[in-house]
């Protein structure tokens, strides 16, 4: 199992998921938070503080993928992300697996699976050569057309 592709920035996971949008002819929408008084883990630089305590001047960014599915991506200077897809929330994703979650996701690997006891859905995205990540859907009966398309 090779290492996800190391994402040093979150400049160059922006960069990435510009790409993938390229890749599947998809609009994206970017908004930059920069500065410790800007980004909404930092609550420990002080306040009007604009850089961390060490100096360095915090990047987190929102980014919107429009089509079928509809995706919204946090990512965070820690160097995590939240990946929403049609509602489903993904958290603490390590930024690095982002363009190959997305990619999954687009690419027709991601999928639902459902039980009827206990009844339940859960969105599986299995990524190339690397973990399954799983959510339980909330939505319940009310699946999304994409989702409802994913169900296997």
């Amino acid at each position: 199992m090779e290492p996800p592709p190391h994402l040093p920035s979150t400049e160059a996971a922006v960069t990435a998921l510009r790409q993938i949008a390229r890749e599947f002819e998809l609009t994206v929408r970017v908004t930059d938070d920069i500065g410790a008084d800007r980004s909404a883990r930092r609550t420990a630089a002080g306040a009007f503080a604009v850089t961390d305590e060490d100096g360095s001047l915090p990047h987190e960014a929102h980014v919107e993928l429009t089509g079928s599915p509809g995706v919204e991506v946090e990512l965070y200077s820690e160097g995590d992300a939240k990946i929403t897809v049609d509602g489903v929330e993904f958290h603490d994703l390590p930024r690095a697996v982002v363009p190959d979650f997305l990619r999954a996701v687009y690419g027709g690997t991601a999928h639902v699976r459902g039980r009827l006891l206990p009844p339940g859905y859960w969105l599986v995205v299995p990524l190339p050569g690397g973990p399954c990540y799983r959510e339980l859907v909330l939505s319940g009966p009310l699946l999304s057309p994409w989702l409802r398309r994913s169900v296997r």
